[in-house]
């Protein structure tokens, strides 16, 4: 039996896009989510620890990749650093991100696997 797929939504205070993100998909049958914020004063900062236990880290903007790249490299391979481009121009739960977010993530994420060496 495989298991879940382990995805980190990232974006930087961890308290808009990606807790959202983390709600839509919390129910995804067959994902385990959550989400950390690039700034040292987010919410939940992204840790090694947390790449490292993920198998994918859907980032809402390249900045937010870029940081995850310069700050732990090697703790998750760049193919499984997925990038949304989605601005900070939403609220919590708001409607229009919601909708966007299941419009993207499931086929940017179709076909990833969970990791074998995590």
């Amino acid at each position: 039996m495989t298991r879940p797929l382990r995805v980190v939504f990232v974006c930087a205070q961890n308290k808009l896009r990606s807790p959202t993100a983390e709600a839509v998909f919390r129910t995804m049958d067959g994902w385990e989510v959550t989400s950390a914020g690039t700034n040292r004063d987010a919410i939940t900062p992204v840790s090694r620890d947390l790449l490292e236990w993920a198998d994918v880290a859907v980032c809402m903007e390249k900045r937010h990749r870029d940081v995850l790249r310069q700050q732990f490299r090697g703790a998750l391979p760049d193919e499984r650093l997925v990038t949304l481009g989605i601005p900070d121009d939403y609220e919590f739960m708001d409607a229009a991100l919601v909708a966007l977010l299941e419009r993207l993530v499931p086929w940017r994420l179709d076909g990833v696997t969970p990791r074998m060496d995590a």
